[in-house]
């Protein structure tokens, strides 16, 4: 198999990151966000939330700080798209994601299973691709009851150390939604798990993510 670095193994990478609500940027890549900014401590991120509104703000925000302790440089844009109807109000996000290109310029991007069947990623996915034409974008995936889990094609290794972190900070900053049944470390650990299992890693927990475009 394969070991891939950033492209051209840049010494300050510029990450974006995009999720439609406030756990779920921390939820599909979490554990890989806290990897690279142990790998790559000049790194520079942008995380954007698009429906962080009420206490789901305050919550937002806290996790960030959390995940991104390690970087050099970060900011956080958490906005209040409403929840649940992404692809009726597809022009305003548009408008958004246009402005969010003219400001930045990522070596890498996270964004949502173009696939996924919650209608909001799918909406985030989609401006992603229309917007960041020319980047490196990887797609990662959220367990839920729809059932849309896959077959990904990119893993990142996780220490246990990292795995355990990206646990602790989901279950510590979002504590509206420790009430839902799924909201668990086990599901969190057991995604892992599964995906380690399937890429072999070393330590035996990773985060998978769809690649679509690669240029070697």
């Amino acid at each position: 198999m394969l070991h891939l670095n950033l492209p051209g193994n840049p010494p300050s990478p510029r990450i974006l990151c995009l999720g439609a609500h406030s756990d779920d940027i921390e939820i599909g890549c979490g554990g890989t966000v806290l990897r690279l900014l142990r790998d790559y401590p000049a790194a520079e991120v942008t995380w954007v939330v698009f429906s962080a509104s009420g206490a789901r703000n305050a919550e937002a925000r806290d996790s960030a700080g959390r995940f991104l302790q390690g970087a050099a440089r970060h900011e956080v844009l958490l906005q209040d798209f409403r929840d649940g109807h992404f692809p009726y109000i597809g022009s305003a996000i548009k408008e958004f994601f246009e402005k969010l290109k003219a400001t930045v310029n990522p070596d890498l991007v996270f964004t949502h299973y173009r696939h996924d069947l919650h209608q909001d990623h799918r909406v985030v996915s989609e401006l992603t691709w229309n917007t960041f034409r020319n980047h490196l974008i990887l797609e990662y995936e959220i367990i839920k009851y729809d059932g849309d889990f896959g077959s990904p094609n990119l893993f990142v290794p996780l220490p246990p150390d990292i795995a355990q972190q990206k646990i602790a900070n989901l279950l510590d900053a979002f504590k509206t939604q420790t009430s839902k049944a799924w909201f668990t470390a086990d599901t969190f650990s057991s995604v892992m798990r599964l995906r380690g299992i399937e890429s072999n890693a070393p330590d035996q927990h990773a985060e998978a993510f769809y690649c679509r475009k690669l240029v070697l």
